[in-house]
């Protein structure tokens, strides 16, 4: 059976979600790591019992390092079982974690790169974004082509998209479209657009100072959803990811294309589940959250 494993980006953080991997001692050790690096207690953090300031797991900074700290001590633990994917890819920031499950770099790299890109993209202001859904798909792209300063930034599937850019634009495209709904997102910048170019050259600088290695398995880029094992050409393709959209519904597409029979949804929650249930019929989903979804307690 083909098999691919999918991870989650920010948005799908919740309270607890690491709890019981915090028992584990490669957890404990995961998130002494995390938190060294990041000057406060992440475990703490994550279980909702940090104080202070940056102590919201739903502020940027903290919310994509423990997602990384999450997914990755999951992919170890899957390592454990012998278990292994003929496919990966993520989401935003799980495009990283599909990156250290291929074998690219290791945990601490990661974190690095990880609370660098957070840091950086917490900092970008004076942009928004939106969620639409139940749109007509030509209509709103040729809104979008005639309103400058707005971009389609996640791609997520047929019915559901993100708009990133200029608050003004992005506005002005929403009131353009009929929809179902259209959900204003609660973040500091206009993500996955052109307006990320100050921020993304400054991840650009940090990452040439990266040796990536070749992924063991081949990897669905957020930029291009081709299967690509590459070190330095999957370099290229996280350089550009923080100006360019999430093409999930075309990494859907090349899932079913490339004889997916099984999406494993690493990670907590169940959105890219979701979306892959209400996009490919034909292909089964799971989820591999914490430790007693992996048959350990």
């Amino acid at each position: 059976m083909v098999n691919a494993w999918v991870f989650p980006g920010q948005g799908s953080q919740k309270l607890g979600m690491a709890d019981d991997l915090m028992t584990h001692p490669l957890g404990q050790e995961r998130f002494a790591l995390a938190s060294e690096k990041l000057g406060r207690d992440l475990a703490a953090i994550c279980a909702g019992t940090a104080a202070g300031d940056l102590s919201d797991l739903n502020d940027t900074r903290n919310t994509q390092p423990a997602l990384f700290v999450v997914e990755s001590l999951l992919i170890d633990l899957l390592a454990e079982q012998k278990r292994e994917a003929a496919l990966l890819a993520g989401h935003s920031l799980g495009e990283l974690v599909a990156l250290y499950a291929g074998g690219v770099f290791d945990a601490a790299t990661g974190l690095d790169l990880v609370i660098r890109r957070s840091e950086l993209m917490a900092a970008a202001g004076g942009g928004a974004m939106t969620a639409v859904m139940g749109f007509q798909r030509a209509e709103l792209e040729q809104a979008v082509t005639a309103t400058d300063g707005v971009v389609i930034a996640n791609d997520n599937s047929d019915a559901q998209v993100v708009l990133s850019g200029q608050p003004e634009a992005v506005q002005q495209v929403v009131d353009a479209i009929t929809c179902k709904r259209a959900v204003p997102l609660a973040v500091s910048g206009a993500f996955h657009s052109p307006f990320m170019a100050e921020p993304a050259a400054a991840f650009a600088e940090l990452l040439d100072g990266v040796s990536f290695a070749d992924s063991r398995v081949p990897v669905l880029s957020n930029t291009d959803p081709t299967p690509c094992s590459d070190g330095n050409q999957l370099k290229s393709r996280l350089r550009a990811q923080m100006t360019t959209g999430v093409r999930w519904r075309e990494t859907m597409q090349a899932l079913a294309g490339a004889g997916v029979e099984t999406c494993i949804e690493v990670g907590p929650g169940a959105v890219l589940s979701g979306l892959i249930k209400r996009s490919l019929n034909d292909v089964v989903t799971a989820q591999i959250n914490n430790t007693a979804s992996l048959g350990l307690n």
